[in-house]
C-alpha cells in the first residue's frame, strides 16, 4: 500500500489509530467531564465541590438515538478506515457499554480484515455483566477509569457509588485475558492528587498498567482552569520519590504516554501530559463521534460530518476520498499550552475519550 492510499496528513503523519464513540450517554457524572447542559459551573470556579459531596445535577439532555450512527454505518466507516491504513480501533463513549447490543458491534468489527487491535475504554460500572460476551465477540484489550481508591472520593468524583464494581471489572478483565489491563486516572489538584501514590501502589501490587492523565479543558461546564492541572513532571517527581522506576523505550513515536516499569515488580506507570508536554508532532489518531462527525484532534474547533454521505447513497470510493480529504486538514498541534486556551465546542462525553 503506497502513501497515497493511506490516511496521510499535510505534515506527513500517517493515521493508524481510530477512536470510535458509540454514545454520548454515560452512567457516571464525573466532575472533570459531565454531560452537556448541566449546571456544573461551580466545579473549579468555587472549589467547594472538592470538600463536599458531589451535587445532585439535574438529568442530562442526550442527543436523540436517531442521530447516532447505526452499527452498519459504524462498521462501514471502520472497514473503509482499515482499508486506508488504520490498524487500531478503540471503542469509547460516553460510556460505550450503554449502547444496546455492543457485543454484536464488537463481533462485526473484529471480523474486519487488517484490523490488528480492537480495544475499549469504559468506566467499568456494568462491565461485570458484559465482559464475558465482549471477550467472546473479539475484544482484545480494555482500559478502565479509576480516579480514586476510596469510596467517598470515588463517589465525589463520579457521582456514583461504583468503586466496588470497577474493582470487580479489573479482576474480571484479567481473568478473561484482556491484556494488558490499563487503568486511567485523571488527576485534578485538590480533588485526587493526594491519591497518586496509592494508585501507583495498587498498580504495582496487581501488575497493572496505570496511566496518569493531566486534567484537560473538556468539561461541559467550561470551568476548566489551568491552576487545577497537576503537571506531568510533578506527578513523575512524586512517583520517583516513592518508587524505583525504569524508563520504558517507546514502541512508537506516536505513543501518548511516557512509561516506566517498577524496578522491583510487575506493573507499569505512564503519564499522559497533553497540557504541559504536548505530543502532537507524532499524533496518528482520528476520532469518529457517535453522531457521525470526524475529528482530526481531540481539541479541534471543527468537525466533519460523514452522516450525509453515509445516509445519502455515497459509494465506498466517495467515502474513502472524503476521509482522506478530512485527514489532510489535520492540525499541526492543539496549542493547549499557549494562552488563551480554547475548548472544543463539545465536551468529552460527546467527543469520545
Amino acid at each position: 500500500m503506497s502513501r497515497s492510499d493511506l490516511l496521510t496528513d499535510s505534515f506527513g503523519r500517517v493515521i493508524r489509530d481510530l477512536r470510535v464513540s458509540l454514545t454520548d450517554r454515560c452512567n457516571f457524572r464525573c466532575l472533570y467531564c459531565s454531560p452537556p447542559r448541566e449546571r456544573a459551573a461551580a466545579f473549579s470556579r468555587t472549589r467547594f465541590l472538592f470538600r463536599h459531596e458531589a451535587p445532585a445535577w439535574p438529568p442530562p439532555v442526550w442527543a436523540p438515538r436517531a442521530a447516532m450512527l447505526t452499527f452498519t454505518e459504524l462498521e462501514r466507516v471502520v472497514r473503509l478506515a482499515v482499508e486506508l491504513g488504520i490498524r487500531k480501533v478503540r471503542l469509547t463513549g460516553g460510556e460505550p457499554l450503554l449502547r444496546r447490543g455492543v457485543e454484536d458491534l464488537v463481533a462485526r468489527l473484529a471480523r474486519i480484515p487488517g484490523l490488528a487491535d480492537l480495544a475499549m475504554t469504559t468506566n467499568g460500572l456494568i462491565f461485570p455483566q458484559k465482559g464475558q460476551a465482549l471477550r467472546a465477540a473479539g475484544l482484545r484489550r480494555i482500559s478502565l477509569s479509576l480516579d480514586s481508591l476510596t469510596p467517598a472520593n470515588f463517589k465525589r468524583i463520579t457521582g456514583r457509588d461504583g468503586l466496588r464494581a470497577v474493582l470487580a471489572s479489573i479482576a474480571l478483565a484479567r481473568q478473561l485475558g484482556l491484556e494488558p489491563v490499563k487503568l486511567n486516572a485523571v488527576i485534578v489538584r485538590g480533588l485526587n492528587d493526594h491519591e497518586v501514590g496509592p494508585l501507583a501502589d495498587f498498580a504495582r501490587a496487581n501488575g497493572l498498567n496505570l496511566r496518569f492523565i493531566e486534567y484537560m479543558p473538556l468539561d461541559a461546564s467550561r470551568a476548566w482552569t489551568r491552576e487545577l492541572v497537576v503537571p506531568g513532571r510533578e506527578i513523575l517527581a512524586r512517583l520517583l520519590g516513592r518508587f524505583r522506576l525504569v524508563a520504558i523505550k517507546p514502541a512508537s513515536p506516536a505513543e501518548t504516554a511516557r512509561r516506566w516499569a517498577f524496578a522491583d515488580g510487575p506493573g507499569e506507570l505512564g503519564i499522559i501530559a497533553p497540557v504541559t508536554e504536548p505530543f502532537c508532532a507524532h499524533c496518528n489518531r482520528l476520532r469518529l463521534t457517535a453522531d457521525g462527525k470526524v475529528r482530526t484532534c481531540l481539541f479541534s474547533q471543527q468537525e466533519h460530518d460523514l452522516k450525509p454521505l453515509l445516509r445519502g447513497g455515497a459509494t465506498d470510493e466517495e467515502l474513502r476520498a472524503r476521509l482522506q480529504a478530512i485527514v489532510s486538514t489535520k492540525e499541526a498541534g492543539h496549542h493547549l499550552g499557549e494562552p488563551p486556551c480554547g475548548q472544543p465546542l463539545r465536551p468529552m462525553s460527546c467527543i469520545g475519550g
